[in-house]
Parts: C-alpha cells; structure tokens; sequence
C-alpha cells in the first residue's frame, strides 16, 4: 500500500490509477492524516450466481406453521378491527383528503 499526501497525489494521479489497476492501493493522507483510499473497482459478476447450494441443509418442521399462543399474540402491537369505518360529515372528509368542500344547492353565502 502506498501512503501519499494530497499534493503528491493531485501531482502524479496517473501513475496512482495504473498503480491501482495492477491490484495496489493508494491511501492519500492530508497533513498525514488519512482521508481517503483509492483501489481497484471490482468487476461486475457476469455469471449467474449459482442457485441451490442449501439445499436439504435446512429443515422446518410442522410446529413452524402452528398458530403463535394468545400470551404470545398479546406481545405484538396488533391494529384492531373496528367493523364499523368511522363517518366523517362531508366538509369534514373533504379538508382531510386536502380539497375544498363542495357547497350545498339552495345555501346561499
């Protein structure tokens, strides 16, 4: 690994880049302090990757699709279901769903 300051870096970044494309780094340091590494950008993968290597190496049993216990159950923070949705009048839905709410005919101002 080559250690260099930002000046010599700035100076000579060609011959740092093909140092780099050869498998080497370069840690640039300002007042010798390192701030930044230049290596080698990895290849993208041009092979799929390879599918079913675990296979038969995990099992699951029958308990894993059992229903959870109701202490269980109670320790998840659940919505709950109200079967009744709750009525808004209809100005009252309008200005939540961020329109003006319509006038009714025969009101005047």
């Amino acid at each position: 690994m080559k250690i260099v300051n930002i000046h010599e870096a700035k100076a000579r970044l060609s011959e740092y880049l093909d140092a780099v494309s050869k498998g080497e780094r370069v840690l640039i340091c300002k007042r010798n302090h390192p701030i930044a590494e230049l290596r080698a950008v990895e290849e993208k993968r041009t092979a799929p990757r390879p599918t079913g290597l675990g296979k038969g190496t995990v099992t699951i049993p029958p308990s894993f699709f059992a229903p959870l216990p109701d202490d269980e159950l109670d320790l998840y923070d659940l919505p709950s279901i109200d079967p009744q949705p709750v009525r808004r009048p209809a100005a009252a839905a309008a200005r939540a769903a961020g329109r003006r709410p319509r006038r009714r005919s025969g009101r005047k101002r």
